[in-house]
């Protein structure tokens, strides 16, 4: 019986839901060679807000890391995970960017795309497939998991055959808030197996305590592969840690082998790593949380959204806020709360709870009431959709939202020529993304002291990156009413949003 692959998430989902994503190349780098030598299937090291990090806050060029660690480990498969149409932003973006966008992060050493949307519709990964397939890379087509009355095992399995039929080389069953039972893993795994021809990935999250309990279940299916971390970024908000799936695989005739000496010299490393990161993480992020099962917001979140409750007043709403995502996500067609559509979702109940049901519509949920982010997976309440046609006047999208997209790349080569700025695809698409940031990051350099190798490591030194921190401090959601308009300042995984609501009466 073929023993299941490992992959690691610790350079990238790892630190992600358990520090903010404030791991900077400098503290991947030593870790990077044993990593590459310890017989991961794959290093998930990009993509997801690594990119918005590093240019928000660690004043480090994305494509640079990704090549640097793709020289430490160049043995390993380099694993992204990308928005489809979004890439790895909250707005949708034409296809000439985002063909782009993979052509240069491929030249830059990756491998394997994670490719997913946030409402399962396949319309926003057919770009992203079709490039990927033409760079020679990897496409894993994800599919978003949730529980709803719509999200059933034989739904699912719809949407992975489609994946196959659009040329995915495999498919990834992204469990973004622990919510993935036993039993439904295993249901999901062997259905997928009878009727999909692809290997099979399973990444969670153990936010809940399920993680470990669905792996080991989907191993007994079949599963081709499952994500694992290294503590302590791993449990809790991020995957399971490494050491502890080995454990509960021992005697199981799929358990793989990996040094254990490796692996602890990795955790006495990351220790020291995370203690240097302390002021990012969370006691809430580490443990437990059952309340996910009813919420289903992914782990990160539900830590930030106290803080910003707290901020508005309203510390003593969260149960009625919780108990209204619910209600949100039905009446936008039960949709799955995954970037963005999570901080949609919980942003628009915490106004419904301050202001009244509906009274208050951010302009997010009217574009995914009208089909701008795409095709819903359930039905969008009549009487929202109603009230979001009557105050905007505009028509619900027919087709895929990224046809009236008009082509980008020639207007942005256009505008950083203008500014003396690069005019490549890797400058073009990160200055589409983060126009501020990185026009920062190409600002005159200042000198400064090289960055100090971990405290911890007792791994071999591997010339640093320098990193220059930013501020840390999440920046609180706050209000203005102004007339009947509303603008609130949100800060979703380290990046300051503002969102626009209407008074609806």
């Amino acid at each position: 019986m073929k023993t299941v692959a490992f992959n690691n998430t610790v350079l990238r989902d790892g630190h992600q839901s358990l520090a903010a994503t404030r791991m900077t190349t400098a503290q991947m780098l030593p870790a990077a060679p044993i990593l590459d030598e310890m017989g991961f299937a794959g290093l998930e090291t990009w993509g997801g807000a690594t990119i918005d990090s590093c240019l928000r806050y660690l004043n480090e060029n994305p494509f640079d890391r990704l090549r640097a660690l793709k020289k430490a480990a160049p043995k390993t498969p380099q694993i992204m995970l990308l928005r489809g149409q979004n890439i790895v932003q909250y707005t949708s973006f034409p296809d000439d960017v985002v063909e782009a966008f993979i052509r240069a992060d491929a030249a830059a050493g990756q491998d394997v795309f994670r490719i997913f949307d946030a409402l399962n519709d396949t319309r926003n990964l057919a770009t992203a497939i079709k490039t990927v397939r033409a760079c020679d890379k990897h496409a894993r087509g994800e599919l978003c998991y949730t529980t709803s009355p719509v999200h059933t095992v034989a739904a699912f399995v719809r949407i992975g055959v489609e994946l196959e039929k659009m040329g995915c080389h495999s498919i990834g069953i992204k469990d973004m808030s622990g919510v993935l039972s036993p039993k439904i893993a295993f249901d999901l795994v062997t259905e997928l197996k009878r009727r999909v021809g692809l290997p099979i990935t399973l990444h969670t999250h153990d936010t809940a305590g399920l993680g470990a309990a669905a792996y080991l279940a989907a191993i007994d299916a079949g599963v081709d592969t499952v994500e694992t971390s290294i503590s302590p970024f791993a449990n809790g908000t991020a995957q399971p840690d490494t050491v502890r799936m080995l454990a509960l695989l021992e005697g199981h005739p799929r358990c793989p082998s990996f040094d254990p000496a490796k692996l602890q010299k990795l955790r006495e490393y990351f220790t020291g790593v995370y203690a240097e990161l302390s002021k990012f993480t969370s006691p809430a992020n580490e443990r437990v949380d059952a309340d996910t099962l009813c919420y289903q917001v992914p782990g990160g979140m539900l830590s930030n959204f106290r803080t910003q409750l707290k901020e508005q007043g309203m510390s003593d709403k969260f149960e009625q806020v919780m108990a209204e995502i619910p209600h949100v996500r039905k009446c936008l067609g039960w949709i799955p709360l995954v970037t963005p559509t999570s901080q949609i979702v919980g942003t628009q109940a915490m106004l419904n709870v301050k202001f009244g049901r509906w009274k208050n519509v951010a302009q997010s949920i009217s574009d995914i009431a009208l089909g701008k982010f795409g095709r819903p997976p359930g039905t969008i309440d009549p009487e929202l959709l109603k009230l979001v046609l009557e105050k905007t006047g505009q028509k619900p999208v027919e087709g895929r939202p990224a046809d009236a997209l008009e082509p980008r790349m020639s207007k942005l080569r256009a505008e950083l020529a203008a500014k003396g700025l690069p005019t490549g695809d890797e400058a073009c698409v990160l200055y589409s993304m983060f126009p501020v940031e990185f026009a920062k990051l190409h600002q005159p350099a200042v000198a400064t002291p090289p960055a100090a190798a971990p405290a911890a490591a007792a791994i071999p030194a591997v010339p640093a990156v320098p990193a220059v921190p930013a501020a840390t401090t999440p920046t609180p959601a706050t209000s203005a009413p102004s007339g009947s308009t509303h603008r609130y300042a949100l800060t979703i995984n380290g990046r300051r949003i503002e969102v626009g609501v209407a008074e609806l009466s």
